[in-house]
């Protein structure tokens, strides 16, 4: 039972940035905008985080936890929706192709995480060593008392912030989304941009905040990764694939974010089951690994064949908006 429950913590542990990337990627796809660079901002969240909190510890002899978290959060925050809004510009105000601008950001966000996030590890003793644990702690710390009840405490009180902020930020996107005019208007603008504008919504300006919206929260999901799950440490190409993983996960949760726990669940658990099954060979392990991605390929393939109109992506998804057009 108690291995039962570690693998149920762990999985929640491994789910979570890409539950974070593919919420942020439910809400700008909502506005008909398609940003594969989410890979590549949950870097550029990640690594800038990292980079703002190594600094402010290395300025201060005695650095305070709370200071460096804030510091780590609003450097991730503001990159992450530097690189959103840049997307965002290309696509939407210079009409770039959405799908060769995502690849290129991504390849960027993975160079650019890469680059300074190796840069900061070498300054601090060599690649992978622990670089702002300070900060780190303000980030690991579960909740007090409630985190040391039996199994209950474990299985649901002994994660950090960004976990619950990322539950949190599902319930309050899908409120926003269904329940609210601004949900309503940004839906219309992802199904059907002509009428809504000819509706007097601002088209443009509703998938700039989306994107940018959206891109922000993916890149807490680089930052949960770099200081809540490996406590400050960078290792390059240390993300894998979370963030097509989160992509798909939007998918599988047919563009819905409370669904999107369960498959980022899911995905989190695939990824580490070989470690929990006793007597595995080497070669049978890497077949356990591939079934993340044998899952990605089941959902994409079952996506396309179905045919009900709640289960189909946004109408105008990937598509500029060309108002002279209307």
């Amino acid at each position: 039972m108690s291995m039962f429950l570690v693998f149920i913590q762990k999985a929640i542990s491994q789910g979570i940035s890409i539950l974070l990337g593919a919420n942020g990627e439910i809400i700008t796809e909502k506005s008909g905008n398609l940003n594969l660079g989410i890979p590549g901002i949950m870097y550029i969240g990640g690594v800038s985080g990292l980079v703002g909190a190594f600094f402010y510890e290395n300025a201060v002899s005695s650095p305070v936890p709370l200071v460096g978290f804030i510091i780590a959060l609003i450097c991730s925050l503001l990159c992450a929706s530097l690189a959103a809004l840049l997307f965002s510009f290309l696509t939407i105000t210079l009409r770039a192709n959405q799908n060769v601008v995502g690849l290129a950001l991504t390849t960027f966000g993975i160079g650019f995480g890469n680059f300074f996030g190796g840069s900061i590890s070498k300054m601090a003793g060599g690649v992978g060593q622990v670089s702002v644990s300070v900060t780190a702690s303000a980030f690991q710390k579960s909740i007090p008392g409630l985190s040391n009840i039996p199994v209950v405490g474990t299985l649901f009180f002994s994660y950090g912030f960004l976990t619950y902020l990322s539950i949190v930020l599902v319930f309050v996107t899908a409120f926003i989304l269904n329940k609210t005019r601004l949900g309503l208007n940004l839906r219309a603008v992802g199904e059907n941009p002509a009428t809504a504008d000819a509706a007097g919504i601002n088209v443009g300006q509703y998938k700039y905040f989306a994107t940018i919206i959206g891109g922000a929260i993916a890149g807490l999901g680089g930052l949960y990764f770099v200081m809540e799950y490996l406590g400050g440490t960078w290792i390059n190409n240390g993300f894998g694939e979370r963030g097509w993983l989160a992509i798909a996960v939007v998918i599988f949760a047919l563009w819905d974010t409370r669904k999107a726990c369960l498959g980022a669940l899911l995905f989190g658990a695939l990824s580490i089951l070989y470690m929990y099954l006793p007597g595995l060979g080497r070669s049978t392990q890497e077949l356990f690994k591939m079934l993340q991605y044998i899952v990605t390929i089941v959902i994409l393939v079952v996506t396309s064949m179905r045919k009900n109109r709640e289960d189909q992506p946004p109408e105008s998804l990937g598509l500029a908006y060309f108002r002279e057009d209307r």
